[in-house]
């Protein structure tokens, strides 16, 4: 049975005792359509079928991508490729799929195919920032997209790239780097459990207690609980000297998830995983 955070802790309390972060959001226009201005005359009916087909394979492709069926994900999306070669959505699906299938090498050509054909697309530069955050030592080169993205003011969804930017720089430890970017984040999306997630996780780090507890409150109140959310709260139960609630914590992490790496972590005294 689902157990949210929530419900873990009051139960608790009354015994005694949160990626991405991309996007495979395909857009009309500013993907690298060709649009003409009135003095132009219209594309070529040949030309227009062409995107039209594409764009049928490129949704096919994502809704296969998002239910994890890369294989048939990728070949729809080779097939929109085929149809326009000079299609940006395209390009950038491939480039999510092949970074899911770990080929980065062909990930990284597709990202930059799209980003040549469209380079102020935000969904693409979102993606490819999020890329580039998965390659050691790439991590601030991956906040240059992340801030093209934002700079577009009608971006449907800036928390995302906010959110992906701060976890990107916590990866390297820049928590002064990572804080406006999730405290942006939340101001977009103050319903995002992932982003409340990161903000506890990274006052924890930083040692500001009270601010991780605050953080961590919010997001026991509506979120699933996981093996993630309670060694988090058990971290900061311990680093607040609450040995009732680390404990009790410690018993739901053991008794909900007995495989998970973090019931391995309390076993061993790894509280630093």
């Amino acid at each position: 049975m689902r157990r949210t955070l929530k419900s873990v802790l009051v139960a608790l309390a009354a015994s005694g005792a949160l990626v991405a972060c991309t996007t495979t959001t395909v857009t009309r226009t500013g993907g690298g359509d060709v649009v003409s201005s009135p003095q132009e005359s219209s594309a070529p009916r040949q030309e227009v079928n062409a995107r039209s087909r594409a764009q049928a394979r490129v949704d096919l492709a994502a809704g296969y991508f998002s239910n994890g069926q890369m294989s048939v994900a990728l070949e729809e999306a080779r097939r929109a490729v085929q149809l326009d070669p000079s299609f940006a959505d395209a390009y950038g699906l491939l480039g999510l799929i092949y970074m899911q299938l770990d080929d980065r090498r062909e990930a990284e050509a597709n990202f930059s195919r799209a980003l040549q054909l469209a380079p102020a697309n935000p969904d693409i530069n979102n993606n490819y920032g999020w890329f580039l955050c998965q390659q050691p030592g790439r991590e601030r080169d991956a906040i240059v997209y992340f801030q093209r993205a934002l700079r577009d003011p009608l971006y449907s969804t800036p928390a995302r790239a906010n959110l992906s930017a701060g976890v990107c720089l916590m990866r390297i430890k820049d928590y002064s780097g990572a804080e406006p970017f999730l405290r942006r984040s939340l101001e977009l999306d103050a319903a995002n459990a992932t982003t409340k997630y990161e903000l506890a996780r990274m006052y924890l780090a930083t040692g500001k207690i009270e601010r991780a507890s605050f953080y961590y409150g919010l997001l026991s109140k509506s979120s699933e609980a996981t093996p993630a959310t309670l060694w988090l709260g058990l971290k900061i139960a311990r680093a607040q000297g609450d040995l009732r609630t680390e404990t009790a914590l410690g018993n739901a992490l053991r008794n909900l998830y007995p495989a998970s790496a973090e019931t391995g972590w309390l076993a061993r005294g790894a509280y630093d995983e």
